[in-house]
């Protein structure tokens, strides 16, 4: 079975660590519809239909639609009745993710390695088995209510797991190019940053391989700070932000007040070619953040020679960023709900294996402009 996430950059090859990663197995989102969810996914970003989960499958409590596109599969779950924990999760957070699982050889090893070393039990090793096989699941607690659950699918041949069944349909449109998971973002509370670095560093045997501080990603208004958290083969980069104390309400302290606590404010995917990714998005309805046109003026002064045109970048709005490996292009969408929480971005590296410092300030602008139009600034 080929990983679920990036190829492994030069700088992680020589990288060991006690719980191996083998990449991001699936993404679950707690939403108010996951059929309508499934839809929106599928026509706007280019996923196709998978698998399915509800009272057709003996789920009596919730329903749910599995969604794939090359190496990332959405999981997106509905409750079926009122008063459940799922229901309560949305009621407080809007529609979010609620778990990253990531995908390893032995789920109970990751288990207990995390829980001696202070990991909070989110769900002890349970075997899975139907017809095409078994597979054991376990989980523990990262930053507000979301979770980290291993996934041991060694010895499975079904189409997702244990308890769901292929969801075929008519309709399943032509993907957009996206690839991988790149990397997801923890947007956590004033001063907890640190802790949740540490959290990382101890319990999973992650190294911080990036850190930005107010002076890298401020405005004249607000800043925050991050650090980046990847695992021993680089498959898994976690960067954790906090706010920075600024003349306005920053757009994490936003994100913390709209999703009510820490939570994953961004899931970054990687596409081959962000242009005509970015086309196919913007024709599908997908509405992105826009940077001024000067910032493209100067762009090749700033960067270097790029292989792309140009005047493509300028009419997308897609950003370039340089450092010693190379060069990135990204862009990012507005939210995709009604809360100004989760957001996507999509990313194209080309030897880069950086976060796009040198835009920091152009996105924060964007950004600014938008909470400005929400009154949330």
């Amino acid at each position: 079975m080929s990983t679920l996430s990036a190829p492994i950059p030069k700088i992680y090859e020589k990288a060991a660590d006690f719980m191996p990663l083998n990449g991001t197995d699936y993404l679950e989102l707690y939403v108010g519809n996951a059929k309508q969810a499934a839809h929106f996914y599928k026509s706007a970003f280019g996923f196709k239909s998978l698998a399915y989960a509800g009272l057709e499958t003996g789920v009596k409590d919730r329903e749910s639609y599995v969604v794939v596109q090359d190496k990332i599969r959405l999981v997106l779950t509905t409750p079926l009745r009122s008063g459940t924990k799922i229901g309560q999760h949305i009621d407080r957070h809007g529609d979010g993710v609620k778990v990253i699982g990531l995908w390893v050889d032995d789920a109970t090893r990751a288990y207990n390695e995390a829980i001696k070393r202070g990991a909070k039990s989110y769900m002890e090793p349970v075997t899975e088995k139907d017809e095409h096989g078994k597979v054991v699941r376990s989980g523990i607690y990262t930053y507000g209510e979301t979770v980290h659950i291993f996934v041991e699918r060694n010895d499975y041949n079904g189409i997702f797991l244990p308890g769901y069944k292929q969801w075929k349909t008519h309709y399943n449109p032509e993907p957009v190019g996206l690839k991988y998971v790149d990397h997801m973002v923890g947007n956590v509370e004033l001063g907890k940053m640190n802790e949740w670095v540490n959290f990382y560093e101890n319990v999973m045997g992650f190294t911080q391989i990036l850190s930005f501080d107010d002076k890298d990603i401020s405005t004249e208004y607000t800043a925050l700070m991050s650090k980046v958290m990847s695992n021993g083969n680089g498959r898994i980069k976690f960067p954790i932000n906090e706010p920075a104390e600024g003349l306005k309400k920053s757009q994490i302290d936003e994100y913390l007040e709209f999703y009510e606590g820490p939570g994953v404010q961004h899931i970054a995917v990687a596409t081959d070619n962000i242009i005509e990714t970015v086309t196919q998005l913007r024709d599908r309805g997908i509405e992105f953040l826009r940077v001024p046109g000067t910032y493209y003026d100067s762009l090749i002064d700033r960067v270097g020679e790029i292989d792309e045109d140009l005047e493509p970048l300028r009419e997308l709005g897609i950003l370039v960023d340089r450092d010693d490996e190379g060069y990135l292009l990204q862009i990012f969408t507005k939210p995709v709900n009604p809360r100004p929480t989760l957001f996507f971005e999509i990313i194209q590296r080309k030897g880069a294996t950086s976060f796009g410092k040198g835009n920091f300030k152009a996105l924060f602008e964007a950004i600014e402009r938008e909470q400005e139009l929400r009154g949330t600034l």
